[in-house]
């Protein structure tokens, strides 16, 4: 479970920090003064790292690539354990459906109420729930993710799991290897 939580986070990481290097830096290439004669130091193009505004000689650059990988297998043997886990200490349970009409927050925020307390859920999702996804949509502490798209760290991430009746053939169909 540690390798795939530690994957999903290093895959959605990306470098920032850059520095300019002096071949970057939008500066003349013209020869600031003449070599010799001035009393001053010697150097030519204004974009050199000697010049206030040049080039950094050794800076941070962003091409550094920190995606992990893991195999299929090892991949599903963490999300089946995490969510064993959960099902351990009793925090996943199932929901037949989420009837209403039209996108409510006030109607989903009802559901929560009558569903378990917890600081933080996760609802479980097959692609026929437009309406439970366009009502959770701006409710805090809500975590919402598609059945295909389950992964370790959301399901430990969050309190309660909250599994839709429609998401899991998904789960079977995408998760469970067909004999």
């Amino acid at each position: 479970m540690h390798r795939a939580v530690v994957m999903r986070l290093a895959n959605a990481r990306s470098p920032i920090a850059h520095a300019k290097t002096r071949t970057e830096v939008s500066k003349t290439t013209a020869k600031a003064f003449k070599q010799k004669g001035t009393g001053r130091a010697r150097r030519g193009a204004l974009s050199t790292s000697l010049v206030r505004g040049g080039g950094v000689t050794h800076g941070p650059r962003n091409l550094r690539n920190f995606s992990k990988s893991m195999p299929k297998k090892e991949r599903r043997l963490a999300l089946f354990s995490s969510l064993s886990a959960k099902a351990k200490t009793g925090d996943i349970f199932a929901l037949s459906s989420f009837d209403s009409k039209e996108p409510k927050t006030k109607n989903f925020v009802e559901l929560l109420k009558k569903l378990p307390k917890a600081k933080k859920y996760l609802f479980v999702l097959s692609d026929q729930d437009a309406m439970l996804k366009k009502s959770a949509s701006n409710v805090p502490n809500i975590t919402l993710v598609s059945a295909g798209y389950l992964n370790p760290y959301d399901v430990l991430n969050t309190e309660k799991i909250c599994v839709l009746k429609s998401a899991f053939e998904k789960i079977e169909k995408t998760f469970l290897p067909s004999e």
